[in-house]
Formats: structure tokens, sequence, C-alpha cells
């Protein structure tokens, strides 16, 4: 189990810390996050608090008028949502996002620290190929895009990356569950193994295994058909959809059976 329950509340002050700390004109800054600006992720960041307080806290999901059948649509509906309330949030001024975001994170943070990490999940983890899932992994898909977002807004800003082994190891460890899901439609002999050499104070060594499905372990077989290393916080910006083509050539090693490697650098532990 991956504990994150007491993060939220130091990661959202440190967000908070970040925010009050900007001049003006870095929220029209550009972000990794495509057309987005810092104020734009700062928008999405309050709309992820107030959806998941209504949904967890207070039971309200509103069913859409045309419920996704698949993963394509649920992308979709996704992106629609999130769209529509960014271009909204952009009639909001940059103080009164911080305002808001003083009542969200904090109502956040007393939310999860009251939840038990045993119970059946709000929301399944789908990008961990899971039809229902604890709240442990729920939160923890939480805290890795509030890190994630905070992340896009401290590289557009040169904020130095909340990358201490505090705050990245369970960025690190969740992310990676994404990984078995992602070699699910690649067969090969039982007992192929592809090794993860992950440098930094937060990273280790795994290994995916083939046995019947894949399985994700800590540690190196003697063999392996792949090797792929990389940093730690490199593997997490990988991870959640973050990095160039030309970023990936440069920052990530591979070496091996190209078709073990490709559905790994191609896996995502974010739905959008």
């Amino acid at each position: 189990m991956i504990e994150t329950a007491h993060l939220f509340r130091p990661l959202g002050a440190a967000l908070l810390e970040l925010l009050r700390s900007l001049p003006a004109d870095a929220w029209a800054v550009r972000t990794s996050a495509g057309e987005w600006s810092v104020q734009d992720v700062v928008a999405h960041i309050l709309d992820g608090d107030l959806r998941r307080l209504s949904a967890q806290r207070d039971g309200h999901v509103p069913a859409p008028a045309s419920p996704p059948t698949s993963h394509a649509e649920l992308v979709g509906f996704l992106n629609e949502l999130n769209r529509t309330w960014v271009e909204a949030a952009r009639r909001l001024s940059p103080r009164l996002l911080v305002e808001l975001l003083e009542v969200s994170t904090a109502r956040i943070a007393d939310m999860m620290e009251s939840t038990d990490p045993a119970a059946a999940a709000t929301f399944a983890v789908g990008w961990a190929g899971e039809a229902s899932s604890l709240m442990w992994l729920d939160m923890a898909r939480e805290y890795t895009e509030r890190w994630h977002h905070q992340d896009q807004i401290r590289e557009a800003t040169f904020a130095p990356p909340l990358a201490e082994p505090r705050w990245l190891r369970p960025v690190l460890t969740a992310s990676l569950l994404a990984l078995p899901h992602a070699l699910r439609e690649v067969d090969a002999p039982a007992g192929t193994s592809v090794v993860l050499r992950i440098d930094g104070t937060s990273g280790g060594t795994w290994s995916l295994t083939r046995q019947g499905t894949w399985v994700l372990q800590e540690g190196a077989p003697v063999s392996p058909a792949a090797t792929i290393t990389a940093s730690d916080l490199t593997m997490c910006r990988l991870l959640l959809h973050r990095l160039t083509p030309a970023q990936v050539a440069s920052q990530v090693r591979a070496d091996g059976e190209a078709s073990l490697i490709a559905p790994l650098l191609a896996a995502r532990a974010v739905m959008v």
C-alpha cells in the first residue's frame, strides 16, 4: 500500500506558497500542459479539488448526458469537462484563485486524512487496469495528479521541483503501477522480464516479469530481455505524459527488445 493521505496538506501548502510568490506576469506563462497557462493549470487544480470533494465527501456525481461507453469516449468526456471549467475560470483573478485554493486544499486534506485506505474507492484507477480499486490507490492517484500539476507550474516558472523522496517516491511508486497494464497486449514466453533502473534518491530497481500476466516487483532478474534507465524525476514526468519525444530520447536509455520497450515508454499514469 502506498501511503499518501498525510501528504495532501503539505503539498497544498507548498502550492499556495509558490503561487503567492509569483509576479503578475508569471500567471500568463505557458506550461507543458498544451495551450494552458499557469493560471489555467491553477484553475484545473481547483476544479479537481471541488469535483473530488463533491463526489467523495458529498456523494454528488452528476450523470453525464451521454455516458461514455469506451476509454476513448471517457477521455473525451474528461477533456471537455476540463476545457469548459478552465475557460470559465479565466474570468477569475489570480488572487481569487489563490483564496479559493486556500479553502479547497484544506478541505481535501481533511477528507483524505479521515479516509479509510482499505475502503472501496470513489473511482477505479483505470490506468492501472483496475475496474474497481481500494481507496489507498485512489488517493495515491489524486496525490500524483496534484504533484504533477504543481510540477508543471514549477517548471514553467523556474521554481525548483518537489523532488525530495518525501514527495517524489509516492509519485514514482504509484505511477509504476501503470506499467503491467501497458504491457497487457504484449505476449511473451513465461519468465520474460524487463528491468527498470531508476536513479536518484527516490529511485531503485524494479522488474516486470511475464507470469501469465505481467507482474511488477522490486529487484532485477538475471537475464532481462530489455532494460530502461532514467532518473527518478524523469521517470515520473515520462509516466505523467510530460516529456516530448526529443526529451525521451535524451533522458531515457532503453536497451533490448523493442516490442517490450515501446509500450512502456508510451505508458501513462494519467487519464488525460
